[in-house]
């Protein structure tokens, strides 16, 4: 009886605290947004790719634009939450990433 009691506590204890230290630490930042506009564009690099529009250079370049978006939108989301001019850094980033991936998909050069 004594260690079913005291296994209750422990439970009941650690729950609660287990709750609060949940509630202290701050909502993630939310980028529905900016994550579809990534989904897109990896799909259109990788579109790209498939039909010979974009060369392995080409490519590389796409990848690491897409890299360093991802990078900053994770240290934008570090502090849970994401400021106005964090938002409009990613989104001209996405923007410029945008136009690159047209205008190489555009410019007649093919993969070899």
């Amino acid at each position: 009886m004594k260690t079913t009691t005291i296994l209750i506590a422990t439970l009941a204890f650690g729950l609660v605290c287990g709750t609060a230290a949940a509630q202290d630490q701050p909502a993630p930042a939310k980028t529905p947004r900016v994550t579809h506009r990534q989904i897109n564009q990896q799909a259109r690099i990788k579109q790209g790719v498939k039909s010979g529009e974009l060369t392995k250079g080409e490519t590389r370049k796409l990848e690491r634009e897409q890299a360093k978006i991802q990078h900053d939108k994770k240290v934008a989301k570090s502090d849970g939450k994401i400021t106005p001019q964090e938002r409009r850094k990613i989104t001209r980033e996405q923007n410029k990433a945008n136009r690159d991936i047209y205008r190489l998909k555009h410019n007649k050069r093919e993969q070899k």
